[in-house]
């Protein structure tokens, strides 16, 4: 039997309006990052925040929807969810339904509608692994029964993502597997070998593709080539930096007018540094702070481990993807095409990263409060 407390059916609400604040930002952000861009590509001003809000709002419909699905029901779902995120991986390869955009085919459509699967195949490794790991955690520490499973059902999800080309995805599924077993328990020793035999990998993926060789030269040293392959980096500094304590003011960006490349997906961050400042930056900063930490909060006081485990993994998913934004944003990071979650222009990642939340909610209605700490 669940046991059952007095904040049953009690949502946690200061999650909630922080990710509301967060998707609000959102939608301002990427319509004073793309208006201008959109007006010269399309003749429509507010051709991508139109669709961010239909995603926005799809988002949230989901959002309060999951909220209300007991989470426990998604236990003999993990299985089903890894296929269909299988199935949605294969349709990419597959002629008038996936298409290819700037490079790369990692889109299919849905009717009007389209959609990335690689975000939906975060959500459901996620799944799986609570499932998985709430089920074996007594076998974890061996290889062959605790950690072969995981590896193998990752690294097919990882064998349709990563020739898309989508290197990012790819390596961001491998990082929250690692998190994952470490904090499930796994033997360091396993790790390490896992951790040796994946960077041969990773190594050859760099050098074997031009363009993130040299993106990682340009990472390493962006004002050697500040034209071409420093070009992008260099001009997310001239963005955080004009932006000094308070910005230039929302709309008034400069760097934004086709000096800065992805100004509304990837690099949103740098001009809400030019045009809200330091001020405005640490704002959302803090934003992201409280999120996780309602989260990591919800996984501590969750009912069962596979809660648990599901907390934790869709608190990784939205902590993960912001640290490596910033990361690349701030000149931290080599460039990825990791969008910052409720804020950079992408319906899928918005939509999916909305329902994780909707996910969190539910959880957060049957904690237990008998050692509830006072945050």
């Amino acid at each position: 039997m669940f046991r059952q407390s007095n904040t049953d059916n009690h949502i946690d609400y200061l999650l909630l309006g922080t990710v509301l604040a967060l998707t609000t930002i959102g939608f301002i952000m990427v319509f004073s990052a793309s208006a201008v861009l959109a007006q010269q590509r399309y003749g429509d001003n507010l051709y991508f925040f139109k669709r961010q809000l239909i995603y926005g709002f799809l988002g949230i419909f989901m959002m309060f929807a999951m909220s209300k699905i007991d989470y426990r029901k998604l236990r003999p779902m993990a299985y089903p969810l890894l296929f269909t995120a299988v199935f949605l991986l294969v349709l990419v390869y597959t002629p008038g339904i996936g298409f290819r955009v700037g490079g790369a085919r990692r889109w299919i459509h849905l009717g009007p509608a389209t959609f990335q699967p690689s975000e939906f195949a975060k959500l459901s490794l996620i799944i799986y692994l609570a499932y998985y790991f709430s089920k074996k955690k007594e076998t974890i520490k061996e290889f062959k029964k605790g950690l072969l499973p995981v590896l193998l059902i990752t690294g097919l999800l990882i064998a349709f993502i990563y020739p898309q080309p989508d290197f990012g995805n790819a390596m961001f599924l491998s990082l929250l597997l690692v998190t994952f077993l470490f904090i499930a328990g796994a033997r360091l020793v396993h790790l390490g070998i896992l951790g040796a035999l994946t960077l041969p990998v990773a190594l050859y993926a760099v050098f074997h593709a031009g363009y993130r060789y040299r993106r990682l030269i340009a990472f390493l040293d962006p004002w050697k080539d500040p034209r071409s392959t420093g070009f992008q980096i260099i001009q997310s500094f001239l963005s955080l930096g004009s932006g000094q304590l308070f910005g230039c003011g929302l709309g008034n960006g400069q760097q934004k007018l086709f000096f800065l490349p992805a100004p509304h997906t990837d690099f949103i961050f740098s001009v809400i540094g030019e045009e809200l400042g330091f001020v405005g930056v640490f704002i959302i900063i803090l934003l992201f702070m409280f999120l996780l930490l309602r989260g990591f909060r919800i996984a501590y006081l969750a009912q069962s481990s596979f809660a648990s485990y599901l907390a934790l993994g869709i608190t990784l998913m939205i902590g993960l993807q912001t640290a490596i934004n910033l990361g690349v944003v701030m000149g931290l990071l080599p460039t990825k095409g990791i969008p910052l979650p409720f804020i950079s222009y992408g319906g899928s990642c918005l939509l999916i990263t909305l329902m994780g939340v909707g996910i969190l909610l539910n959880i957060s209605k049957r904690l237990d409060a008998r050692e509830e700490p006072k945050w």
